[in-house]
């Protein structure tokens, strides 16, 4: 019989199908993956903004997580948004009984309408709990600026941020410049286990349309890695995946505020 590709994305509902775990199913299933998940909140959300939260109960989410590991499996899993200290020591400690090795961490703060998505008094937890445990986390300019406690400026600051972050315990660090105003960005790919630094060069697309770009990058690099991509590879592809599905999203009109990517792009325009 043939096996899925399985990929479990731990992150919040967004109504509005942008983010979240909208987004992470449609990368997952426009990559060629089975995705599956456990819900952490149900937000009330769409490309303005985040009106409402609603934490799901930290049993529930438990629940979740382990009646889809003992049934199903996962070859990869990706965590999104987990709101608080309490669901990410729960993610944490039950993740920790299953030995996966590919975990992507997309440490969520601040969505991209700007309203805030993380307490304060859960990012010490998220760095103490969730970095060692990831193969790599994708912070954005501002999450890692909050974790460093110092403003990026350039580029030679965004290369010195992600190995700093290696720091805090991640094993690897993709650090995204898209908040940089520039016509070409780098993102920097820093692996503390090889030393390796790799620069990820793109040309800025002028849209609206960057509504869940972080959610899909790191559910894309899940969906390689569970394909047997080696980690740079998975990178690359990744980043190749999104800029692609910004770039052939920017002509759609959805909302009034900042749209959606274009996940199935290779399929229909």
């Amino acid at each position: 019989m043939k096996q899925h590709k399985r990929v479990l994305t731990i992150a919040g509902s967004d109504s509005g199908g942008g983010a979240g775990i909208q987004a992470d199913l449609k990368t997952m299933s426009a990559l060629g993956c089975f995705g599956m998940s456990a819900i952490t909140a149900i937000t009330a959300q769409n490309t303005q903004g985040v009106f409402d939260i609603h934490p799901v109960p930290v049993s529930t989410i438990e629940t979740q997580i382990k009646v889809v590991l003992d049934d199903i499996g996962a070859d990869a899993i990706k965590i999104g948004m987990l709101h608080s200290s309490e669901v990410i020591k729960t993610v944490s400690e039950t993740l920790k009984k299953y030995n996966i090795e590919n975990i992507v961490l997309d440490p969520v703060m601040v969505a991209t309408s700007g309203d805030k998505l993380l307490q304060d008094d859960a990012i010490e937890t998220l760095v103490k709990e969730l970095f060692p445990l990831s193969k790599v986390i994708t912070p954005n300019i501002p999450e890692a600026e909050i974790l460093l406690n110092t403003k990026i400026k350039n580029n030679n600051d965004l290369a010195r941020a992600a190995k700093q972050l290696t720091d805090f315990g991640a094993r690897s660090v993709l650090l995204k410049a898209g908040h940089f105003d520039k016509e070409e960005l780098t993102d920097i790919f820093y692996d503390r286990e090889t030393n390796q630094t790799i620069e990820l060069k793109t040309k800025r697309v002028k849209t609206n349309n960057t509504h869940g770009t972080g959610c899909t990058l790191s559910s894309a690099i899940a969906s390689f890695l569970a394909k047997g991509y080696s980690l740079p590879i998975a990178i690359k592809e990744a980043k190749n995946y999104i800029d692609n599905a910004i770039k052939l999203g920017a002509d759609y009109k959805i909302g009034k505020g900042h749209g959606p990517v274009h996940h199935f792009y290779k399929f229909w325009e």
